[in-house]
């Protein structure tokens, strides 16, 4: 059975995360259903990394078995077919070998934050970033994201119902850059790290945004890091800003 690799992009809006649900609709569902039209399923595709729902996807990585052998750009052609009423696009669709895993090989996960500092409501980029009125400190910002940097027990930053067995990882990136627009100002949070604890980076964006509006200190978010206690964190930022930018794997398939 060939195994095939897909690069995936997602409008988070509409979808009640990644992940298959019986009840409420989701991209793996979504996508696994397109299979299906194309040979006899059931299909189960294995993604990098699972998004909650309202999060979007610039590159998720995902696999699937098929019997078929099919022709990979024919095979991404007829998904996005299939696929054409939902917000959903293969970009790029490959054969890979039988050892490669889209969850359990990859190295790397990216991460992008969108936050956008206007008075006025956002009109083209609503839904796809986080729409906050007041001005932010980027500097301030940065210096409180340098305090996560590196190996901690992330336990402040994670959900109560993350399914992690240990809440140790290691912060590769944090890094602040600042957009200006026409009408405010753009910020984007770079994020990158081996593997994620469930709300991770959407706390940590919402504890960022406190340090920017001058509410928290960078001090503040050590102390908030050291009490390893969910109660000591800021307020979780909402899923529109956060993508799945990308996910690099030691020998990528893509790049074969």
């Amino acid at each position: 059975m060939p195994r095939f690799a897909f690069k995936i992009e997602y409008h988070g809006a509409g979808f009640s995360g990644w992940q298959r649900q019986k009840e409420h609709p989701s991209v793996q569902g979504a996508i696994e259903a397109a299979l299906e039209k194309l040979e006899p399923g059931p299909h189960t595709l294995a993604a990098a990394g699972r998004t909650d729902a309202g999060v979007h996807g610039l590159a998720q990585v995902a696999h699937v078995d098929l019997t078929r052998d099919w022709q990979p750009f024919r095979l991404s052609e007829a998904l996005n077919y299939h696929l054409r009423n939902h917000r959903i696009a293969i970009n790029d669709c490959v054969v890979a070998g039988d050892d490669f895993h889209a969850r359990f090989s990859a190295r790397e996960r990216r991460y992008l934050f969108r936050l956008i500092s206007r008075r006025a409501p956002l009109t083209h980029e609503r839904g796809l970033a986080w729409h906050v009125k007041r001005k932010l400190d980027a500097s301030a910002m940065q210096a409180g994201a340098d305090r996560l940097l590196g190996v901690h027990d992330f336990t402040t930053f994670r959900s109560t119902i993350c399914q992690a067995e240990s809440p140790v990882k290691t912060l590769d990136e944090l890094r602040v850059e600042e957009v200006p627009l026409t009408t405010g100002i753009e910020y984007r949070f770079h994020v990158r790290a081996r593997s994620f604890l469930h709300n991770q980076v959407r706390s940590f964006i919402g504890t960022l945004e406190q340090v920017g509006a001058g509410s928290w200190s960078p001090d503040d978010v050590t102390h908030a890091l050291e009490a390893r206690d969910r109660t000591a964190c800021g307020p979780v930022s909402p899923p529109e800003g956060l993508y799945l930018a990308g996910v690099t794997y030691p020998d990528d398939p893509f790049e074969a």
